[in-house]
């Protein structure tokens, strides 16, 4: 199935869907108003410490009651939802993302993150139209890379202008690769680019790279004109939707850079002072269809890091409530750049006051070195703070291609974690430029969990990093990271039971056991068994319901 939105059944409760039944009238007069929902007949995987997998699982409330087999104590008053033998697993969480970002692309948001060939993403973009009045602005910016829409020996390619208005004709469509372009456009997307200025190839190719402005980040803000607030909010709620639909129940914002106004912004920037409106406002609608975490992103000059030193005045960490909440400060820690070459003193300075005033951190880790000047700026913090220091604050290094055990060992000590990714070697990833070595990691018995770090240069879907996770193999099918592979329930455990340690709430998140909030996924094929879901099919892996607190927010009994 192309990864396009997949239109969700969104029920307001799975209490509601008895009110659906002819005994509804009865049970509405007589039952207490209270979510009681029975699960059965599933292969439930609870992710608990033995791996334990059910047959049935209760919601009583927003939290699970009972796991086991039979009816759990159901009464006339429990509805009863069969799942015909369906995999169901934990909710899903993402614990580094970028999902505000997201949602505040402009145009229709369209993914193509497990489009496998240029019909794929004609395909997808096709059906995308069908939904949209004539002349809306069809969008995909980042999250995918040209590597997966030509299998070899193919050379990697944009699909073409003349390729696009064959699906498209009636609406403008801007496909952006990464941060900063490259990118292409339609005919009628071709036509409003050249009437402000920005030149288009006559196969509707517009340059990029990550010196900007360029033309790809003049053409993104010239659509950022057009954009309004309900525009914002509903591309918000599309994201998280989307994320709804692979299963995704936890998502841990990790920010974006501060937004300049200009045409030198690309994929990651955000007006740091506005950004969250459009996600507030869906919170106080009671629209959020997934929890979501946020770690605040700072990026200073001044060794004073007078914005951060304000966040760490005005505001608190774990701060909220279950469905939305703020954590700590991350993936950057007010460091003028996003690559730290050396311990700066800015960077020093603003690490120093996170850790004063008791705030989780995280940071992120891309290259050879920056994983060494990051655990041994921490060491050096850690040493000047009285104890316990920095080591019950669970500080996270993210992403980590090129860790070694020894700087693993460091992070240890320091009661540190690290947060790892597979989508992104994934799309662009070689036998140089693999890792993260998750095996290395897994055996140290280091804190660890998993991410997406999408939507710039990865992909959110789960299901694409557990691939890689287990096979090694990028989207060209070059085995990349032999002899770093997990098996599937090591990856799945990472994306659930082990995740909740890196959000602080591992006695609410993560796993199908009576006490902690009912999130779980139902998913289109065993995922654990590799005949019935070869590993080249863990890619096309979905949810066909997902829910949230007790609540169905994608998906259905008809999925079933």
């Amino acid at each position: 199935m192309p990864n396009s939105h997949r239109l969700t059944t969104t029920l307001a409760t799975l209490a509601g869907l008895a009110i659906l039944s002819s005994a509804a009238p009865a049970r509405a007069q007589s039952c207490p108003d209270v979510r009681d929902v029975l699960l059965t007949n599933g292969a439930i995987h609870t992710m608990d410490k033995t791996d334990t997998v059910v047959e049935s699982v209760r919601i009583i409330g927003q939290r699970f009651a009972a796991t086991g087999r039979g009816r759990l104590g159901a009464t006339r008053c429990t509805d009863v939802i069969d799942l015909k033998g369906r995999t169901v697993v934990p909710g899903l969480i993402d614990a580094h993302n970028h999902v505000v970002l997201l949602g505040l692309r402009p145009g229709h948001d369209t993914r193509l993150e497990t489009a496998a060939s240029i019909d794929d993403v004609l395909k997808t973009l096709a059906a995308r139209a069908a939904k949209l009045p004539a002349g809306e602005w069809i969008t995909s910016i980042g999250g995918f890379d040209i590597n997966q829409f030509v299998p070899p020996p193919g050379k990697p390619r944009f699909p073409t202008l003349a390729e696009l208005d064959s699906v498209t004709p009636n609406h403008p469509v801007f496909i952006q690769e990464s941060f900063a372009g490259p990118s292409v456009t339609n005919s009628l997307g071709k036509k409003f680019f050249e009437s402000r200025g920005i030149e288009v190839a006559a196969d509707g190719a517009i340059a990029g790279g990550f010196q900007t402005p360029n033309p790809t980040t003049r053409a993104l803000f010239e659509l950022r004109k057009l954009q309004t607030f309900e525009d914002k909010e509903r591309g918000t709620l599309d994201a998280l939707n989307y994320a709804a639909s692979l299963g995704l129940t936890t998502q841990f914002d990790e920010g974006g850079f501060p937004a300049t106004g200009t045409a030198a912004d690309g994929a990651a920037h955000f007006d740091i002072y506005h950004a969250y409106e459009p996600l507030l406002a869906l919170h106080r609608e009671g629209k959020l269809a997934t929890r979501i975490r946020l770690n605040f992103l700072y990026m200073e000059t001044d060794p004073a890091t007078p914005e951060l030193v304000a966040r760490l005045k005005n505001a608190f960490p774990y701060f909220g409530d279950p469905m939305l909440k703020d954590v700590g400060i991350g993936e950057f820690t007010a460091t003028p750049a996003a690559i730290l070459t050396e311990a700066s003193p800015v960077w020093l300075a603003g690490t120093k006051r996170v850790a004063e005033a008791g705030w989780r951190n995280e940071n992120h880790s891309l290259t050879p070195n920056d994983f060494k000047v990051i655990m041994d700026g921490w060491t050096k913090i850690n040493s000047e703070l009285p104890p316990p220091g920095i080591t019950k604050l669970r500080w996270v290094v993210a992403h980590v291609p090129f860790i070694t055990p020894e700087y693993v060992a460091k992070l240890k000590a320091l009661g540190g974690g690290v947060n790892v990714l597979g989508g992104w070697r994934y799309l662009s990833g070689t036998a140089k430029q693999n890792g993260p070595p998750f095996r290395m990691l897994l055996d140290s018995g280091i804190p660890m969990g998993m991410s997406s770090d999408g939507m710039q240069i990865s992909p959110m879907d789960p299901w694409i990093g557990l691939y890689y996770v287990v096979t090694g193999k990028n989207a060209r099918g070059e085995l990349i990271n032999a002899g770093q592979t997990l098996t599937r329930e090591e990856g799945l455990r990472l994306y659930t039971a082990s995740n909740g340690w890196l959000l602080h709430e591992e006695d609410s998140l993560g796993t199908i056991e009576p006490g902690k909030y009912a999130d779980l996924a139902v998913l289109s094929a065993n995922y654990f068994d590799p005949t019935a879901v070869p590993d080249e099919a863990l890619k096309k892996l979905h949810s066909v319901m997902t829910v949230v607190g007790g609540k169905i927010v994608f998906g259905g009994k008809g999925m079933l």
